[in-house]
């Protein structure tokens, strides 16, 4: 026997027709089927017995089951099109998808290395090299791992900016925001060495070219891809080690606002993402390592 919720859907897909086009009909009650399906698995019968929390379980089971965000997206609007076609027939019909914002756009995290990856990236025991360019290569990479640094600071800064015996850098960032952050002892050592050998030219630039000249931003890109194909066989961006960086020191502090002032955001929103990060981290370490996580697995063999 039909629910109140499946009669009132089918009333509304009746309705529909007058003011939307066949295939918008359709795309709704493909939508609103799910929606079906998903109250009457969960004894929902009525519409007085939907509530918030319901339906955040079926877009959080949805999501586990691969559905896109854009899906999700169009089975929300679904449900909010026939909620305001309820209170056009009725104003005392509660709405609960007002009380559940919209699923937002698919959030991309950056790509960032463990600590095992960057520690084998940057490990360079027993493989000194005396060449130039090798020795500003490892003073670059040293210093946007330890001071998560954006390849456009890397490239402004100039020789002024870098305090080695205090241990400090002034960084110029997005909005000509300026910032001093601090240089790690590795990563000051790697500076010491490659100033030692940089040409007393008249450039003010902090890094150089082998022709003397500022290094630039593609140049910065091409080092960094090829010592991460060379020592981990896998491409990488100046990017993933400012948010390695980012990520380690959040994992290791749990400081978020220290780590937005570390990185120079102007909204603490923007380092939030590092806390989404660390929950990736966290549920891979679970998996490996609790005792409840292999029982479940062996469970299931």
């Amino acid at each position: 026997m039909p629910s109140e919720i499946d009669l009132q859907i089918e009333a509304f897909l009746r309705a529909a027709p007058a003011r939307l086009a066949a295939h918008s009909v359709n795309a709704y009650r493909e939508d609103l089927a799910l929606w079906q399906r998903f109250f009457a698995s969960e004894q929902l019968h009525a519409l007085a017995q939907i509530r918030v929390p319901a339906l955040r379980l079926f877009l959080i089971r949805e999501r586990q089951r691969g559905v896109s965000v854009p899906s999700l997206r169009r089975r929300f609007s679904a449900l909010r099109s026939f909620y305001r076609w309820l209170r056009l027939q009725d104003p005392q019909v509660e709405d609960p998808s007002r009380g559940l914002p919209m699923p937002k756009g698919e959030q991309h995290f950056p790509d960032w290395l463990g600590v095992d990856a960057a520690q084998e990236l940057l490990d360079q025991r027993g493989k000194a090299n005396d060449e130039f360019l090798q020795i500003r290569d490892q003073a670059i990479l040293e210093l946007l791992y330890s001071s998560a640094l954006r390849v456009s600071e890397l490239v402004q800064l100039r020789r002024s900016d870098l305090n080695l015996q205090a241990g400090l850098l002034r960084v110029l960032g997005k909005g000509q925001r300026e910032r001093i952050v601090p240089v790690g002892r590795i990563a000051r050592q790697a500076l010491e060495r490659y100033l030692a050998r940089r040409s007393e030219s008249q450039e003010t630039a902090l890094f150089l070219n082998r022709q003397g000249r500022p290094l630039g931003v593609r140049g910065v890109q091409y080092l960094v891809d090829k010592a991460g194909r060379e020592r981990l066989g896998q491409h990488l961006h100046p990017h993933s080690l400012r948010h390695s960086a980012a990520s380690h020191l959040l994992q290791s502090s749990g400081d978020l606002r220290a780590v937005q002032e570390f990185l120079g955001h102007a909204q603490i929103d923007t380092t939030a993402i590092y806390t989404h990060l660390n929950y990736q981290h966290l549920a891979q370490v679970y998996d490996d390592a609790h005792p409840h996580a292999k029982q479940k697995e062996q469970s299931h063999e």
